[in-house]
């Protein structure tokens, strides 16, 4: 894969005991060293202007004044020093150039994968929270409809927790259909199934809060019934990923059952669905706190892509899984 990388991603540094460390990306990269096909891209980073185009004007500013005052705690969870700014354009450069790399062609075993920090699918119009202060997959697509050739993104969200800045970004927008998978009750406790968008965004807002415990065969069982069937609908002209691996079965912070065989699955069905589409493919990094996990989870994605046999997972979905289905399509989701 083309993996997007930059050290100055290093330099946001959130202390010894923050589980959003630079230790992730350090992680990543050991994890790869022995594979094949890898290529890193230091992309350039996002300019204010692709920001902005996202973000309240004010917010952008008070992020940039706030670093350069030396930084501290935006909130409770949500840390920043003088760095932290320089490494959130740069996790938005990253972004935006993996949707970029996509659209002018690199796919199967080059399929771009941005890896950046701080991530993003947390930061809202005019909020940090979450870890997250610039929304990286909100800016890569925003880019690629501004100044590429494309008039709908597809957006599949599959970190543990609800993408509520994605969500809230695009919420009333035609042109980006966004998806959450996420575990029911977990932070930041939004993604309820009855949010589905607004005016020009009814029903272009599809949220998926399984409960804990789920896994692979529910998650498998929910895209190939109901989130495949809508994405062919709506068409799009570019497919993202913001792709956490905090669902792990075995990481520290979730209660959910996906196994690293189970992404590899997943991240197979979007690149078929991709190829068969016509819909350029990229993935933009979000959560995981299992270094473990997280790295394992990356490799597979590449391993898969590149041609690795796909694992032998679960396909019979739990009841909890085939409740969350059901009430999907009672909402209105999928084949009617």
């Amino acid at each position: 894969m083309k993996f997007g990388y930059r050290e100055i991603c290093l330099e946001h540094d959130t202390g010894s005991r923050h589980p959003e460390s630079p230790d992730r990306l350090r992680a990543i990269r050991r994890a790869l060293d022995d594979a094949e096909d890898i290529e890193y891209v230091a992309a350039d980073a996002a300019t204010k202007a692709e920001v902005a185009s996202v973000h309240a004007d004010e917010y952008v500013r008070s992020v940039r004044q706030f670093c350069a005052d030396g930084g501290g705690n935006w909130d409770a969870d949500t840390v920043a020093v003088e760095e932290t700014w320089d490494a959130a354009m740069a996790s938005a450069g990253l972004a935006a150039w993996a949707a970029e790399a996509a659209l002018d062609g690199a796919d199967g075993a080059e399929t771009p994968f941005s890896l950046g920090r701080p991530p993003g699918h947390h930061a809202v119009a005019d909020d940090a929270m979450g870890f997250c202060f610039v929304n990286n997959v909100a800016v890569a697509a925003e880019r690629a409809l501004s100044e590429r050739d494309v008039d709908r993104v597809a957006i599949l969200d599959w970190d543990v927790h609800h993408g509520n800045g994605t969500q809230d970004i695009f919420y009333d927008r035609g042109d980006v259909y966004y998806v959450s998978f996420h575990e029911e009750g977990l932070y930041p406790g939004t993604g309820d199934i009855s949010e589905s968008g607004d005016g020009e965004g009814e029903g272009q807002t599809m949220n998926v809060p399984f409960p804990p415990g789920c896994g692979d065969a529910d998650y498998l069982s929910v895209y190939d019934t109901i989130v495949e069937p809508e994405f062919e609908a709506f068409d799009p002209d570019l497919l993202l990923v913001s792709a956490g691996f905090d669902a792990h079965e075995q990481d520290p912070i979730s209660r959910m059952l996906v196994s690293t065989g189970g992404y590899g699955v997943l991240a197979k069905r979007l690149a078929d669905f991709a190829e068969r589409t016509d819909a350029p493919l990229a993935f933009v990094l979000e959560g995981g706190y299992g270094l473990e996990t997280l790295s394992s989870g990356v490799r597979e994605v590449h391993d898969v892509l590149g041609g690795k046999e796909l694992a032998d997972v679960d396909t019979e979905p739990s009841e909890d899984g085939r409740n969350v289905r059901d009430a999907l399509v009672y909402q209105g989701f999928g084949p009617q």
